[in-house]
């Protein structure tokens, strides 16, 4: 029997690699000083922020409506599970980071979700971020407008 040269069994263990299913599907969203790094798991379950429940992490209806927005728009609601480690800024920029990442992780795991999710602006990273102060300026990033004297 001829030996397999290196490039052979290189390629049958990248066939070996392609066949077996993905664990998770991977997303980093960002929004103000915020980052959200998102691995979502093709089976039922929560969603766990930073160890905690979702709906503990991010209490209140407004907020479920914003992190289960990307599931509602690709019709995907409670098909998924996931790890969500997310950093930096105030809560509603780690709810924005959160909302990018799962979009994010959402098109890895289906890239046919694209154009939907870009449709809503949901894969587009919001780049508002606070004006720096200005020196001179009385602690304000801009000056204040001088009222008229009477």
């Amino acid at each position: 029997m001829p030996r397999k040269k290196k490039e052979d069994k290189v390629e049958e263990v990248k066939k070996e690699v392609s066949k077996k299913p993905q664990e998770y599907f991977y997303g980093m969203g960002g929004r103000k000083e915020s980052l959200a790094r998102v691995r979502l798991f093709l089976k039922k379950g929560d969603l766990l922020i930073n160890e905690k429940p979702v709906d503990e992490y991010f209490p209140g209806p407004t907020a479920k409506k914003v992190y289960e927005e990307p599931f509602r728009v690709v019709n995907r609601m409670e098909q998924f599970s996931g790890t969500i480690k997310v950093r930096g800024g105030g809560k509603q920029g780690q709810l924005g980071a959160v909302s990018h990442g799962i979009s994010r992780a959402l098109v890895a795991y289906d890239e046919t979700f694209r154009p939907i999710l870009s449709r809503r602006k949901l894969l587009t990273r919001d780049s508002r971020v606070k004006e720096r102060r200005k020196y001179g300026h009385a602690g304000k990033a801009r000056k204040m407008k001088q009222s008229p004297k009477r």
